[in-house]
C-alpha cells in the first residue's frame, strides 16, 4: 500500500525541479483547499479564484523556496494564497480611499468660455488617443478632471515624478503633432495658438 506521505513528498521534489505535470497535480490535490481559505479571506468568489490563480503561479515562480524540511507543500501553499488574499484586500482598500479622495474633490466651476472649452476638448481627445497610454492617462487626469499632480500620482500610483514626466513629455508630443498638423491647442484656423 502506498504511503501518502512519501507521495506527498515525491510531488513536493517534482514540482521543486519544474515538472509541470507536478504543477497540474499540485493544483488538481490542492487547489480546493487554497480556493477555501481565498474565499474565507475575501468572501468573493470572484476574487478567491484570482487569488487561487495567483497563489499557484507564484508558487510555480518561487518553486525553488519550497522546503519540504520546513513543512508540507500544503502549508506552503496556504501561506502564499493568505500573503495574495491580504494584498488584495489591502489593494480593494486602497481602490476605495483614492476613488473616494477623487468623488470628494470639488466640482470645477463652469466659465464662461464653455463652448470654446467644449471644442478644445475634442481637439485634444482627438491628439490625446495618439499618444502612448500612460502620458495619454496622466494628461487626461489634468486636463478632463482637473486633478493636479499630486492627484494624479494618488490616483494612478505613480510617483509623483513620473507623473510630471508623463504630462511633460505629452506636452511636448501634443506641441509637436499640432505644429505638424498645422493646427494648436485652442485653434480655430491654422497658425494660431494658445500657449499651453
Amino acid at each position: 500500500m502506498d504511503d501518502p506521505s512519501a507521495r506527498a513528498d515525491e510531488l513536493g521534489e517534482q514540482f521543486r525541479d519544474g515538472d509541470e505535470h507536478a504543477l497540474r497535480m499540485a493544483y488538481d490535490r490542492y487547489g480546493g483547499a487554497v480556493f477555501h481559505l481565498a474565499t474565507r479571506l475575501l468572501g468573493n468568489r470572484a476574487d478567491a479564484e484570482d487569488v487561487t490563480q495567483v497563489t499557484f503561479v507564484a508558487a510555480w515562480q518561487g518553486r525553488q523556496t519550497f522546503d519540504p524540511d520546513r513543512g508540507g507543500m500544503l502549508g506552503w501553499l496556504l501561506g502564499i494564497a493568505r500573503r495574495k488574499a491580504v494584498d488584495r484586500l489591502r489593494s480593494a482598500a486602497r481602490e476605495n480611499r483614492v476613488a473616494d479622495t477623487v468623488r470628494a474633490l470639488p466640482e470645477p466651476a463652469a466659465g464662461d468660455d464653455a463652448p470654446d472649452r467644449v471644442v478644445d476638448r475634442l481637439v485634444i481627445a482627438d491628439e490625446l488617443a495618439q499618444l502612448p497610454t500612460e502620458q495619454r492617462r496622466t494628461l487626461e487626469l489634468a486636463f478632463y478632471d482637473d486633478l493636479t499632480h499630486p492627484q494624479i500620482s494618488a490616483v494612478t500610483g505613480l510617483p509623483l515624478g513620473t507623473v510630471k514626466s508623463h504630462i511633460r513629455r505629452g506636452m511636448a508630443n501634443l506641441r509637436r503633432r499640432w505644429e505638424v498638423d498645422g493646427g494648436a491647442f485652442g485653434s480655430r484656423s491654422p497658425g494660431t495658438s494658445r500657449a499651453l
